[in-house]
Protein backbone atom coordinates (compact mmCIF):
# COMPACT_ATOMS: atom_id res chain seq x y z
CA UNK A 1 0.00 0.00 0.00
CA UNK A 2 1.26 3.04 -0.92
CA UNK A 3 2.49 5.48 2.21
CA UNK A 4 2.50 8.58 0.55
CA UNK A 5 0.60 11.45 -1.31
CA UNK A 6 1.13 14.85 -3.02
CA UNK A 7 -1.04 17.24 -3.43
CA UNK A 8 -1.34 20.72 -4.70
CA UNK A 9 -2.10 23.76 -2.11
CA UNK A 10 -5.87 23.99 -2.38
CA UNK A 11 -8.55 23.64 -0.38
CA UNK A 12 -10.50 21.14 -2.89
CA UNK A 13 -7.59 18.16 -1.91
CA UNK A 14 -8.62 18.37 1.66
CA UNK A 15 -11.14 15.64 0.71
CA UNK A 16 -7.96 13.44 -1.29
CA UNK A 17 -6.26 14.22 2.30
CA UNK A 18 -8.77 12.34 4.29
CA UNK A 19 -9.92 9.86 1.91
CA UNK A 20 -6.20 9.16 1.66
CA UNK A 21 -5.67 8.73 5.70
CA UNK A 22 -8.81 6.79 5.69
CA UNK A 23 -8.07 4.25 4.00
CA UNK A 24 -4.22 3.79 4.95
CA UNK A 25 -5.82 3.05 8.47
CA UNK A 26 -8.08 0.86 7.34
CA UNK A 27 -5.38 -1.79 7.40
CA UNK A 28 -5.28 -1.43 11.26
CA UNK A 29 -7.94 -2.35 13.85
CA UNK A 30 -8.76 1.02 15.30
CA UNK A 31 -11.65 1.93 16.40
CA UNK A 32 -14.07 4.72 14.76
CA UNK A 33 -13.94 7.20 17.51
CA UNK A 34 -9.86 6.78 16.99
CA UNK A 35 -9.72 7.01 13.39
CA UNK A 36 -11.90 9.88 13.14
CA UNK A 37 -9.82 12.04 15.35
CA UNK A 38 -6.48 10.77 13.73
CA UNK A 39 -8.43 11.92 10.23
CA UNK A 40 -9.44 15.24 11.27
CA UNK A 41 -6.02 15.83 13.03
CA UNK A 42 -4.60 15.47 9.84
CA UNK A 43 -6.82 17.36 7.71
CA UNK A 44 -6.49 20.50 10.58
CA UNK A 45 -2.90 20.41 10.06
CA UNK A 46 -3.15 20.09 6.30
CA UNK A 47 -5.92 23.09 6.01
CA UNK A 48 -3.32 25.26 8.07
CA UNK A 49 -0.51 24.31 5.87
CA UNK A 50 -3.21 25.14 2.60
CA UNK A 51 -4.69 28.31 4.11
CA UNK A 52 -2.55 29.84 6.10
CA UNK A 53 1.16 28.81 5.08
CA UNK A 54 0.67 28.64 1.13
CA UNK A 55 -2.42 31.33 0.43
CA UNK A 56 -4.43 28.17 -0.90
CA UNK A 57 -1.87 28.51 -4.54
CA UNK A 58 -2.75 25.60 -6.65
CA UNK A 59 0.90 25.97 -7.79
CA UNK A 60 2.45 24.61 -4.79
CA UNK A 61 2.57 21.35 -3.18
CA UNK A 62 1.91 19.45 0.40
CA UNK A 63 3.02 16.35 0.60
CA UNK A 64 1.98 13.78 3.43
CA UNK A 65 3.38 10.54 4.38
CA UNK A 66 2.40 7.83 7.02
CA UNK A 67 4.10 5.01 8.68
CA UNK A 68 4.16 2.97 11.48
CA UNK A 69 6.89 2.95 13.72
CA UNK A 70 7.43 1.86 16.93
CA UNK A 71 4.32 1.24 18.18
CA UNK A 72 3.16 3.96 16.71
CA UNK A 73 1.66 5.61 13.20
CA UNK A 74 3.82 9.05 12.06
CA UNK A 75 1.98 11.11 10.20
CA UNK A 76 4.57 13.84 8.09
CA UNK A 77 3.23 16.17 6.46
CA UNK A 78 5.88 18.82 4.38
CA UNK A 79 5.38 22.18 2.30
CA UNK A 80 7.62 24.99 1.25
CA UNK A 81 5.01 27.68 2.46
CA UNK A 82 5.72 30.06 5.55
CA UNK A 83 6.51 28.16 8.82
CA UNK A 84 4.22 27.74 11.85
CA UNK A 85 5.76 29.88 14.96
CA UNK A 86 5.36 27.54 17.75
CA UNK A 87 6.90 29.79 19.52
CA UNK A 88 4.38 32.60 18.91
CA UNK A 89 1.36 30.21 19.67
CA UNK A 90 -0.68 30.64 23.04
CA UNK A 91 -3.42 28.05 23.45
CA UNK A 92 -6.87 29.40 23.10
CA UNK A 93 -9.10 29.23 26.05
CA UNK A 94 -11.38 26.92 23.71
CA UNK A 95 -14.73 27.11 26.68
CA UNK A 96 -14.05 30.67 26.04
CA UNK A 97 -14.43 30.99 22.32
CA UNK A 98 -17.47 28.42 22.69
CA UNK A 99 -19.15 30.57 24.85
CA UNK A 100 -18.56 33.76 22.78
CA UNK A 101 -19.71 31.93 19.79
CA UNK A 102 -15.96 32.42 18.09
CA UNK A 103 -15.31 30.41 14.93
CA UNK A 104 -11.79 29.08 14.37
CA UNK A 105 -8.42 29.41 15.68
CA UNK A 106 -8.49 26.06 17.28
CA UNK A 107 -6.87 23.79 15.00
CA UNK A 108 -3.51 23.24 16.85
CA UNK A 109 -5.20 23.13 19.99
CA UNK A 110 -7.54 20.01 18.87
CA UNK A 111 -4.51 18.67 17.21
CA UNK A 112 -2.49 18.64 20.59
CA UNK A 113 -5.51 16.88 22.25
CA UNK A 114 -5.63 14.37 19.91
CA UNK A 115 -2.52 13.40 19.13
CA UNK A 116 0.38 11.84 21.12
CA UNK A 117 3.16 14.31 20.25
CA UNK A 118 3.10 17.18 17.35
CA UNK A 119 6.52 18.59 16.14
CA UNK A 120 7.01 21.62 13.93
CA UNK A 121 10.67 21.11 12.24
CA UNK A 122 12.03 23.77 9.18
CA UNK A 123 14.78 22.39 7.18
CA UNK A 124 16.53 23.44 4.38
CA UNK A 125 13.53 26.04 3.81
CA UNK A 126 11.20 22.81 3.81
CA UNK A 127 8.76 22.71 6.69
CA UNK A 128 7.99 19.27 8.42
CA UNK A 129 4.93 18.58 10.88
CA UNK A 130 5.24 15.67 12.42
CA UNK A 131 1.86 13.94 14.53
CA UNK A 132 2.46 10.72 16.86
CA UNK A 133 -0.07 8.35 17.76
CA UNK A 134 0.52 5.17 19.15
CA UNK A 135 -2.33 3.02 18.47
CA UNK A 136 -0.59 -0.15 18.95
Amino acid sequence: MNNSIQVSCSKKNLKTIRDFVTQYLSQYDLSEIVLNQIVLAVDEISANLIIHANQENADKFMELAIERKNGQLLFEISDNGVSFQRSNYKEPDIEEYIRIGKKGGVGIAIVNRIMDKVEFTTLNGRNICRLYKTVF
